[in-house]
């Protein structure tokens, strides 16, 4: 990836130019977003200009229309200069679009609204986001291996499996963190969570990086180009404190900051620190989460960002060096990050959708089953809205008032049938779910 042209100065085009000059920009009614775009310099000066100008005095242009509606952010960089954002139209509609779908209830039949079926999507969705962000950053394992590991609880066997283990941990302490205050210790502790025995100098979990040592940048793996040189190890301290002082600060009033874009600017904030030796992006994205959950945008609990991130790894890349090459121009880098939770709100949505149709299309399936006694045809009803039930020979004689003899042969047949699992060496005798139930009964 190559980075992005460094665009003119505009302001001082806008010192130096004539006022002959100024006129016709400003008679030109340049927008802030031409084409309804938002372009970087690199991008625009491939572009024909408005009739009358160049492409240097249509950038003026664009620039001064994005001044007027800039937002200063507290983040700065090391020159004292100030990250901001333009609240354009498409970050205005992508805030209240998620916010509409993100914050208050979903509107799905009965067969995802138990706590069972809740559960059971918050696990798969927590280990979805272990999965990809750890393959984000280099983890080799394959997805099934990786899911296997972590639903059976096995410990990890390799690097790949050691980054995806953490990241799962990681992500169910931010649940727990949620409500409470993040500190620099608590960043610290978060890192070492996500990078334990993954390093190859195991101290360096949890460590800042400190003056006088090599600074770790961004490169691209393809052509070992530097993309981005993180500021000095000796601000990093102070720039920690001041990241965790702008995540738990509430904006409201003259000085309001959307959470989603509060929570954004957390994720790039610690990226363009890169304060530690390694792990930085998945300890981006978990501060992400802590402030989506901490501003009760509970459906976060069930998306993978880093699904939709690895899909689209130079998108991401190139919205961030937009970001650092402009004017420190946060907008490039929000957009991209609004895209991304669309799409992730949309695919659990059409997962959601998927599961509701499966149930539906096994219980009529059932209803049709003349091979089972409608005991068994009950009870699987059941276990198909409640897939971590387990069920017992005296449960089952109780729900049905039928003889011990009769429930256990009921319970035995729908095993045989691997209907459901019958576990080992159990006094009572357990059966439980098979996770892919609603698969089976299509079989």
């Amino acid at each position: 990836m190559s980075i992005p042209v460094t665009p003119p100065d505009w302001q001082e085009q806008l010192r130096t130019c004539s006022p002959d000059t100024l006129s016709r920009v400003f008679r030109a009614g340049v927008s802030a977003m031409p084409d309804r775009r938002y372009f970087h310099w690199d991008k625009l000066r491939h572009r024909s200009p408005p009739e009358g100008l160049n492409h240097e005095h249509w950038w003026l242009g664009v620039k001064f229309a994005r001044a007027q509606i800039r937002r200063e952010l507290p983040m700065q960089d090391i020159g004292k200069r100030s990250f901001g954002y333009a609240m354009v139209p498409p970050v205005q509609e992508a805030l209240h679009r998620i916010d509409g779908r993100a914050t208050g209830r979903i509107a799905l039949p009965d067969p995802i609204t138990g706590p069972d079926q809740r559960d059971r999507y918050l696990v798969s969705s927590l280990i979805e986001e272990a999965v990809t962000s750890s393959q984000l950053e280099g983890a080799a394992t394959t997805r099934r291996v990786a899911v296997d590991m972590l639903r059976s609880g096995r410990r990890p066997k390799d690097h790949g499996e050691r980054m995806i283990f953490n990241n799962y941990e990681a992500m169910s302490v931010i649940r727990e963190w949620c409500r409470e205050d993040m500190t620099p210790a608590r960043v610290r502790e978060l890192h070492r969570m996500l990078t334990r025995d993954t390093l190859d100098n195991p101290e360096d979990a949890g460590r800042l990086q400190q003056p006088g040592e090599q600074r770790i940048g961004v490169y691209d793996n393809r052509n070992n180009t530097l993309l981005h040189a993180p500021p000095d190890a000796k601000y990093l301290e102070s720039r920690l404190h001041a990241l965790c002082e702008f995540a738990n600060t509430d904006y409201t009033g003259a000085d309001f900051i959307h959470p989603l874009i509060q929570a954004i600017t957390l994720h790039f904030w610690l990226a363009w620190d890169h304060p530690f030796v390694d792990g930085n992006g998945r300890t981006a994205r978990a501060l992400f989460y802590w402030k989506m959950l901490r501003s009760g945008y509970w459906l976060f609990e069930y998306l993978s960002i880093s699904t939709i991130l690895r899909r689209a790894q130079g998108q991401y890349k190139r919205a961030f060096l937009e970001t650092e090459t402009d004017d420190n121009d946060l907008t490039y880098f929000v957009l991209n990050q609004l895209d991304v939770i669309d799409q992730a709100i949309s695919e659990l949505e059409r997962y959601l959708q998927r599961k509701i149709h499966e149930v539906q299309q096994a219980e009529q399936l059932l209803r049709t089953e003349h091979g089972l006694n409608n005991r068994q045809l009950a009870l699987l009803a059941h276990a198909l809205r409640h897939p971590d039930a387990t069920y017992t020979v005296n449960s089952h004689r109780n729900s049905h008032r039928v003889a011990y003899a009769t429930a256990r042969a009921d319970l035995l047949d729908l095993s045989e049938r691997r209907l459901l699992i019958k576990a080992p060496s159990t006094h009572p005798m357990r059966f439980t779910v098979p996770g892919d139930l609603a698969d089976r009964v299509r079989e």
